[in-house]
């Protein structure tokens, strides 16, 4: 039985949900599959503009499950790799998505959860979301969502959350810069929907091409070359369709027609 939702409305808004909440969303293998699959189906849609990531129940998810940690105590080396692997490219597959991501963070969310946060583009979380970086308190280390962890809330307080296993509340993740807001918890819902409209307004090809911009740009050298790159990347844009009918509509103060 599956326990990963995914639904697309007519507005372009994808929502793909956990549903395992009598285990606090905990994902295993095939968790991992799932939402490895409902990834990769809303990436290849040229439909879908927005996507929410939630859960169902208290925790947003509470990481890896414990049955499926205690199958990968007797796995092999080769076996464990391979497994790692599979979670790395769900990791890899919801960081690089075109579209833009939503994390909706309804309660706790621990060890690999906090990968999940860190590799959506916006997260708003309520004042009753906790984080945990939990992996050292039973001997592990959070290594394979560590490059996103790391992106999302720097290498100072990666050193020491990483370390520590301490929890943390929601103030404290929106200081990290691991939550974009934080919001009651009868408002969580009425943001994430404020965030959806104001992303539907904006133009939809420039939205993926300003994401993929920020990911191109970021940690690199200020450079030749990459001033090169962002010149050519504004030139294209302003004489495509798209970037004609945006400019055209706001020196004639009216909408545009993507709306």
């Amino acid at each position: 039985m599956g326990k990963v939702k995914s639904e697309i409305n007519s507005r372009g808004v994808a929502r793909v949900s956990i549903c395992n909440p009598d285990k606090h969303n905990a994902f295993d293998d095939q968790i991992i599959g799932q939402l490895t699959q409902a990834f990769t189906a809303i990436a290849d849609n040229l439909d879908v503009r927005v996507m929410v990531l939630g859960s169902e129940g208290k925790s947003f998810s509470a990481g890896a499950d414990l049955g499926w940690m205690q199958r990968m105590a007797d796995y092999s080396y080769a076996e464990n790799l391979s497994d790692s692997h599979a979670l790395a490219e769900m990791l890899k597959t919801l960081n690089f998505m075109p579209q833009l991501t939503i994390a909706r963070i309804q309660g706790a969310a621990f060890g690999g959860a906090v990968g999940l946060v860190s590799c959506c583009d916006i997260a708003i979380a309520s004042e009753q979301a906790s984080f945990c970086l939990s992996e050292v308190k039973i001997g592990l280390v959070p290594a394979t969502i560590s490059p996103y962890v790391i992106a999302a809330i720097g290498e100072r307080a990666s050193r020491r959350y990483f370390t520590t296993a301490e929890r943390f509340d929601a103030p404290t993740a929106r200081q990290l810069g691991l939550v974009s807001e934080v919001v009651k918890a009868e408002n969580l819902d009425p943001k994430v929907d404020e965030i959806i409209t104001t992303l539907l307004a904006n133009g939809p090809t420039a939205i993926k091409s300003t994401k993929q911009l920020v990911l191109d740009v970021s940690g690199k050298p200020i450079e030749q070359d990459l001033i090169d790159q962002t010149c050519k990347t504004i030139a294209a844009i302003r004489v495509s369709d798209e970037g004609q009918e945006g400019l055209n509509a706001f020196l004639e103060k009216r909408s545009p027609k993507w709306n």
